[in-house]
């Protein structure tokens, strides 16, 4: 993981992915992102590391629940919304590996997982769960970046 650009000018380089490009954004509907940007990237303040972009499904949020890390329950004092099933999330990269050992593990955009989380799971494991974000077809709408949550809301 880089910490710095090279060119001793002291500014913080761009976030990097798994596959070695630009971050991508997450999610903005819902907000997400430990610095709710839409972005996984991470900091010395996110000890939690919340790096993997994840696809939300049902079965993944009854499993997280059962695991001690529900989901899906709005917590407004933290500005989390719960999740849906369908929606991207920024998840801590334990939990992705943890819900990997139990072979529940979402799908994952790699674009915008940030690359810290090969500090806790392969590339190749990332691969097995890739979501491939170009045939990705919204199931609430099409025209928000994440979900339907903002035009339902309005």
């Amino acid at each position: 993981m880089s910490l710095t650009n090279g060119s001793g000018n002291g500014d913080v380089p761009k976030p990097k992915n798994v596959l070695g490009g630009d971050l991508k954004v997450c999610c903005t509907a819902p907000m997400t992102g430990f610095y709710r940007d839409g972005y996984c990237k991470t900091g010395v303040d996110d000890r939690g590391r919340h790096t993997v972009c994840i696809v939300a499904t049902a079965e993944f949020l009854e499993y997280s629940k059962a695991a001690g890390n529900d989901l899906s329950t709005p917590m407004p004092q933290f500005r989390f919304p719960g999740l849906q099933h369908g929606d991207k999330w920024c998840l801590v990269a334990m939990r992705y590996a943890q819900a990997l050992a139990d072979g529940m593990a979402p799908k994952v955009v790699l674009e915008a997982t940030h690359e810290s989380t090969l500090e806790f799971v392969s590339l190749e494991d990332l691969k097995r769960t890739r979501f491939r974000v170009q045939a990705f077809a919204c199931f609430r709408c099409l025209k928000a970046s994440c979900s339907g949550r903002q035009q339902a809301e309005a």
